[in-house]
C-alpha cells in the first residue's frame, strides 16, 4: 500500500507534538493512523521521542516495528475518534508499552480524513479512570447492578493496591451460585464457611477488607446475585474447550472464560502481573479495566429518550 505523503504540516504537527511533550513531561506521542507513512521521516521528524502508532488495519502499521516504533492494533472502525483513542491507550497499557498513570501527547485526524490536523495531551489516569453505570449494563445479565459494581470496585482496589506492597491476583464469579458450585471444589480451607449470611455480604466495608486478605490465597471467590460471599477457595472446573482468548492471559482468565461460558454467572479476574481487570461474560472478555491510581468514580449514565412527536 502506498504511503501518505509527508508533509510540511505534517513535519510541523511533529515538531510541535514533541515540544510539547517535552513541556509537558509526555511518556510518549501517540499517532492514530489512517494510512501509512515514511518511517524514517517520521522518526526523523520525532527526534528521540517515544512513539506508539495506532491503527485499525495492520497494512497501515506495515514496516512501522522494524523501524523502531511500538505498534498498537485496534479493532473498532468507523468508531469516534475518541473511542479509537481509548482503545489505544487501553491496549498500550495492557501490552506494557504505558504505564496506568502515563502522560501521551495524541495526534490524529479531527476534522479531515486522512489528515492529522489535532493535537491532544492526555493523562490516562484522568481520561481512563471513570467507567459509566452504561458498562454493566451492556452485559445484560441477571445479576443486580449494584452488585457487579460493588464487585468491580473490590476487584479494581485489590488490583491497584495488592496486599502490603506486593501483587495479588484473584477471581470473582458472580450470580448463578448454585450452578457455579457445581463446578467447584475447595482447595482446601473455606475461610467464609460458618459464617452467618448477614457476615458475608460484600456491601459491609468490613466484609471488603476480609476478602482483601483473603485473596491472597490460592482460588476463586463465589457470589451470589445478592453479594453474599458463598464459597472462597475454590477451584473452578468448567470445561473450556470451546473457549479462545488473547495469547499470554493465564490459568486464571481460562478459568474466569470457562465458568462464564458454562453458566449465567459474570466472571472478574484480577491479573497478579498488572493488575487489571477482566469481566468475563459467556466466554468472552465484555470490559477490561485498567489498575488507575485514583479510585474509579461511577458516573449515571445520561439518557434522553425521544420525544413522542
Amino acid at each position: 500500500m502506498p504511503s501518505i505523503k509527508f508533509t510540511d504540516q505534517l513535519e510541523t504537527f511533529c515538531d510541535i507534538a514533541t515540544r510539547l511533550a517535552k513541556r509537558e513531561e509526555a511518556d510518549a506521542l501517540l499517532f492514530l493512523l489512517e494510512g501509512s507513512y515514511d518511517w524514517s521521516k517520521l522518526r526523523e521528524a520525532t527526534a528521540k521521542q517515544s512513539v506508539l502508532l495506532a491503527s485499525d488495519r495492520p497494512q497501515h502499521l506495515a514496516g512501522a516495528e522494524d523501524a523502531g516504533f511500538d505498534t498498537v492494533e485496534l479493532n473498532i472502525p468507523d468508531s469516534p475518534v475518541y473511542e479509537r483513542l481509548t482503545q489505544a491507550l487501553l491496549e498500550s497499557v495492557a501490552d506494557d508499552l504505558l504505564s496506568p498513570g502515563a502522560c501521551v501527547v495524541a495526534l490524529y485526524s479531527g476534522f479531515e480524513v486522512g489528515t492529522i490536523d489535532s493535537i491532544s495531551v492526555i493523562r490516562l489516569d484522568e481520561h481512563l479512570g471513570r467507567l459509566t453505570v452504561h458498562d454493566l449494563r451492556q452485559l445484560e445479565t441477571r445479576v443486580p447492578l449494584d452488585t457487579l459494581k460493588i464487585a468491580v470496585d473490590l476487584a479494581v482496589a485489590i488490583g491497584r493496591e495488592g496486599r502490603e506492597g506486593k501483587p495479588v491476583g484473584t477471581l470473582f464469579v458472580v450470580g448463578d451460585h448454585r450452578k457455579v458450585l457445581n463446578h467447584c471444589h475447595p482447595l482446601g480451607f473455606d475461610p467464609v464457611r460458618g459464617y452467618n449470611i448477614s457476615e458475608r455480604r460484600m456491601e459491609d466495608i468490613k466484609v471488603r477488607e476480609s476478602l482483601k486478605e483473603i485473596a491472597q490465597l490460592d482460588g476463586a471467590f463465589v457470589v451470589a446475585s445478592d453479594g453474599a460471599i458463598v464459597a472462597a477457595c475454590q477451584y473452578i472446573s468448567a470445561p473450556a474447550a470451546e473457549i479462545t482468548l488473547t495469547k499470554g492471559l493465564g490459568a486464571r482468565h481460562w478459568a474466569a472464560a470457562a465458568i462464564s461460558k458454562a453458566t449465567g454467572a459474570i466472571a472478574i479476574s484480577v491479573s497478579e502481573s498488572n493488575g487489571t481487570v477482566r469481566l468475563f461474560q459467556n466466554g468472552e472478555v465484555m470490559l477490561r479495566i485498567e489498575p488507575f491510581r485514583r479510585a474509579m468514580k461511577w458516573k449515571d449514565f445520561e439518557y434522553d429518550p425521544p420525544s413522542a412527536d
